[in-house]
This record gives structure tokens, sequence and C-alpha cells, in this order.
């Protein structure tokens, strides 16, 4: 009965997005990849918002529900009939009424299994898509025959695209690179490979009042240069999503001095790297979004080299949903966690075994975030650097609000609605 409830559910949101884009024919561009879908996202809607009136995915919502609700600009109405009804009714005043429609949609789009993508191309298809980085092991890659699979769905909307359509790609992606060369997209990249479009070098730290307060790069497109900022957040991976913006406002020719002026307003979303001061003195890295593995290794590269007066700590929740891989890639994560930071805090069962590896950092073992908050609040110290990272279920979010200095900051951490709070 379920399964045929949501049949029927996704059935009415296609056939009524498929009426409001006939009716308004806005430009679509999609982002897909494994890792940093929404800051890339949220940076390409940044540039493109100064120059267009565009809507984009709130939040992560890239399902074949959260597509339509992005689509006819209603917020998901979770189990209430009444929100349900309203969403009817706005949808079929979008249809039959005049109304002021954005000529362009900024769409995220996401797989958890087979066949995800799939249902979302048929609902909408692409003008221009952006792609981020598909790793060796991808997220989500116990629901799939094989990583290849994962990386061949994710890549799925470009070959949608029309021919010399955008298609932007990460230069440091293997796999994208070659992608790219079965479609007849009009290829623009970004990254640090020589050969990238949008070529970022100099990656660093930003400071403001001589503290860390997020990224800075030097950025070339062609014959132009510039510099580039990610604040609030920490990390190369905060820079890519800046890089893809500034490669998209290419393909819209967009000259690059007003990209980067449009990015001045840019933050990631939160539980991307931000950062926050914590209790006795300490730096909090709030990274506690999600976890895979690449995105594990990328927050270990930046806890390593963060500046510092007194320890690095890593609390590293269960990277889930990676099925015959999950030993492997813990085990693999584990020994860089050892070379990265002073102290592992490791959350959850399979997470054990970041801490399992001889070297000289400390171990601490929690067996969920509850109890890793209520006792870290006590273990940091002046001059400590927080790293917290996690996947979902985890709710790495928990020991994040607990190491705040300012209870206040808390509403700027992940999953901090109604909704998510009643979960246990």
């Amino acid at each position: 009965m379920k399964n045929i409830l949501k049949f029927f559910v996704v059935l009415v949101l296609t056939l009524l997005s498929h009426a409001v884009l006939r009716r308004y024919r806005p430009r679509v561009v999609m982002i897909s990849g494994s890792v940093g879908k929404t800051s890339t996202k949220d940076a390409v809607a940044a540039v493109l918002g100064a120059h267009f009136f565009i809507r984009k995915s709130e939040k992560s919502f890239n399902s074949e529900f959260g597509v339509p609700f992005t689509i006819l600009g209603v917020e998901n109405p979770w189990n209430n009939p009444l929100a349900w009804f309203s969403l009817l009714k706005s949808a079929l005043a979008l249809i039959f009424l005049p109304n002021h429609y954005p000529n362009m949609l900024v769409l995220e789009v996401g797989a958890d299994r087979p066949g995800d993508l799939a249902r979302i191309l048929r609902i909408v298809t692409p003008d221009a898509v952006v792609m981020t980085r598909i790793p060796e092991i991808p997220v989500h890659v116990e629901a799939y025959a094989s990583p290849e699979a994962v990386r061949e769905e994710e890549f799925s909307p470009a070959y949608s695209l029309p021919a010399a359509a955008p298609l932007i790609i990460p230069a440091d992606d293997p796999y994208a690179l070659d992608s790219a060369l079965r479609t007849s997209a009009r290829v623009i990249s970004y990254g640090v490979a020589d050969s990238a479009t949008v070529h970022i070098s100099d990656i660093g730290f930003y400071e403001a009042e001589g503290k860390v307060a997020g990224m800075t790069a030097r950025v070339r497109l062609g014959e132009e240069e510039g510099n580039c900022i990610a604040k609030g957040s920490v990390g190369r991976a905060q820079v890519l999503p800046v890089a893809a913006a500034l490669a998209a406002a290419h393909a819209f020719s967009i000259p690059l001095t007003k990209a980067l002026k449009a990015l001045e307003s840019y933050e990631p979303p939160p539980g991307r790297g931000r950062i926050f001061v914590g209790k006795n003195h300490s730096i909090i890295i709030d990274d506690s979004y999600n976890a895979s593995p690449a995105a594990v290794e990328e927050a270990l590269a930046t806890l390593k080299i963060f500046p510092h007066t007194g320890r690095r700590i890593a609390v590293l929740g269960d990277m889930l949903e990676l099925g015959r891989y999950s030993v492997m890639e813990h085990e693999r994560i584990s020994m860089l966690a050892s070379h990265s930071a002073d102290v592992i805090a490791a959350v959850g069962i399979r997470a054990r075994a970041f801490a399992a590896k001889p070297g000289r950092a400390e171990a601490l073992l929690f067996d969920n975030s509850a109890i890793a908050a209520s006792t870290l609040t006590d273990f940091v110290q002046p001059g400590d650097v927080v790293l917290v990272k996690g996947s979902q279920s985890i709710r790495t979010e928990r020991i994040v609000k607990a190491l705040l200095a300012n209870p206040e900051d808390s509403v700027r951490l992940v999953r901090q609605e109604k909704k998510w709070k009643e979960k246990l």
C-alpha cells in the first residue's frame, strides 16, 4: 500500500511539474555528482542569480520528490494532508493563472539507489549540467552492483544534454573527463589541473582580524585573473564549488569580474566545514552534514594543516552506505586519521576502526553522538581545533551543538528543523 501511494504521489507531482515547465519554459541548470552538490548548487545560484531570475533547490532536496517541490515552488508537506492540499492548489494556480515564474532553475539531483536519476530525468531535462567530483568509492555504493554503476548514474544527466549545451566538469576527475568524451556537449572544466578552463591555484586559508575565516584561491579564466573567497568554511573542498560556479558563469557569458562580485555573498551551507568558536576557547570545524570516504579524507587534510596552538581533535562518526567496501574504507581512513589528529574520537561501531591503528593519536570511543557530546564538552581545551564529521544517521551535529561557545550559533547548524529534532 505504501509503495502504491508513493507511486501515485510521484505521478501527480510529475504531471504538475511537466505542466508548469511547459508553460513557463525556464532554463534548467542541473547539479549532479557525489561530493559537494549542495555547496555547488548554492554557489552556482549565487552567481546566476545576479543576472537571471532564478529558483534553486532548497537545502539538498534532490529526489523525485524534492525536484518537483522546487519546480512548483512549495515546501515539503511531510505528512500534513492540509499542506498537500495547499501544494495542489498552488500548482494549479501556477498552471492556470498568470504568475511571475523564474526564467532559470538551479536543481540539485541525487541518487540513493539505481534508477533514481532516470526517474528525475523523466520529470525534467537539463539545459546545462554541472558535475561535482565522483570518487573511486562513491556514497550510496551499497545499493549498486559496483562503484562504476554509481558513477554512471551520477553522470547520466550529462547524457541527456542537447548538442553543444554546457557541461561543466571537475578537471581533476578522470572519470568525468573520460565520460565527457561520450557526449556532444560543450565541455567547460574547473579545478587545479593546468588544463582546466577555470584554473584555481594558491589555495589557502582566508583570514579576517587575525583569525581563519574561510578559504581563498587565485582564479584564471583565459586572459582574466582574480581572487575568490569562500567565507565561513574551511577546506580545499570549499573552493571547488566556487570554481564550478565561475565555470557556470562563463557558460552563460558572465564575465569573471562580475561573477566574482556576485560570489561575495556566498557562504557554504550548514554542516560543510563551517567554523565556530567552541567551548573553552576551542575552534570547531563543523563538517557534520554527511560523510563519504572522499569527504572525510578532505576534512582530515584540512585538520592537519589548520593553524592551532592546542590539539587537533578528529571526532569521526560511522561512514554508512558503503556496503562491502565499508571495512576497507574505514581502515584506509584510519591511517589518514592517525597522521592528521592528536586525538581521534570515534562515534559508532564502524568508526572504532578509526582509532584502531597504532600511532601517536589518543583514542576515545563512543557508542553514539549523545554520549560523545556529554564527554567532549569537558575534554576540549584552549587552542584545540575540533573537526566533527559523520554520516547523517549518526547525527554528529548534536556534538557540534554541545561544543558551541555561543548556544545561539545552533541555528546555523544542519538538521535543526522540528522534524529532524523529533527523530531519535
